[in-house]
């Protein structure tokens, strides 16, 4: 067997086929969506994935103002964050995330699911969320994904 002609592909930034899709996060729930999100962002649902190139696709999420939270999530989870001075710890609801920057809520949950260096920077700037129904990218053509059809 002639094991020459058996080579691993890798993909770099200029053989990466990125394409734009829209999420539509209405009834959504919001782990399981930011999870599958983060795999789109990275690309692993790609045959060509490598592990060290962003050859993940661009994200649209809208509708961010209408997912959906299991358990008792909505009367207790909580957003903490410290300005670094003492006694400096915010603590925010979900509900006033909601209330206040809807698209925030899943921006974090997807960006806790990306790579803490550099790769995780870049891919996080290919998700673009909107609390409506209304993105301004329809000149990239966004294809429609069913996150339902991703494994």
């Amino acid at each position: 067997m002639n094991t020459l002609s058996y080579k691993t592909v890798s993909a770099n930034s200029a053989t990466v086929k990125k394409e734009w899709v829209v999420v539509d996060a209405e009834n959504e729930v919001l782990g399981r969506m930011a999870a599958k999100i983060a795999m789109v962002l990275r690309g692993k649902h790609k045959p060509s994935f490598t592990p060290h190139v962003d050859c993940g696709d661009n994200v649209i999420v809208i509708n961010a103002d209408k997912i959906k939270l299991t358990g008792l999530k909505w009367e207790q989870k909580e957003y903490k964050h410290h300005t670094g001075y003492p006694g400096g710890l915010r603590i925010t609801s979900i509900r006033e995330m909601l209330a206040k920057k809807p698209e925030a809520i899943v921006e974090k949950a997807v960006k806790g699911m990306l790579p803490k260096n550099r790769l995780g920077a870049d891919l996080f700037r290919n998700l673009k969320v909107y609390a409506g129904p209304e993105h301004n990218h329809q000149a990239q053509n966004p294809k429609v994904l069913n996150l339902n059809t991703i494994k």
